[in-house]
């Protein structure tokens, strides 16, 4: 498997669990996004999960989870 592909299946399972709980962790509007909102979520989250992987844990260790 290519890193590509490494990144993109990292990506895949991140996304997911990402757009229903991270982004509310991240910003609180999100939280009450309908569930349309957090299908459109999903490509970014994949895309760049490792900064959102960051800003979540972030917002973790700050208390905002």
């Amino acid at each position: 498997m290519t890193a590509l592909g490494v990144y993109g299946a990292a990506g895949a399972v991140f996304a997911v669990p990402f757009a229903w709980r991270g982004a509310g962790a991240i910003d609180p509007a999100a939280r009450r996004g309908t569930w349309g909102f957090h299908l459109l979520t999903v490509p970014g989250a994949a895309a760049l999960w490792p900064v959102m992987l960051a800003k979540w844990l972030r917002a973790a260790r700050s208390g905002r989870q």
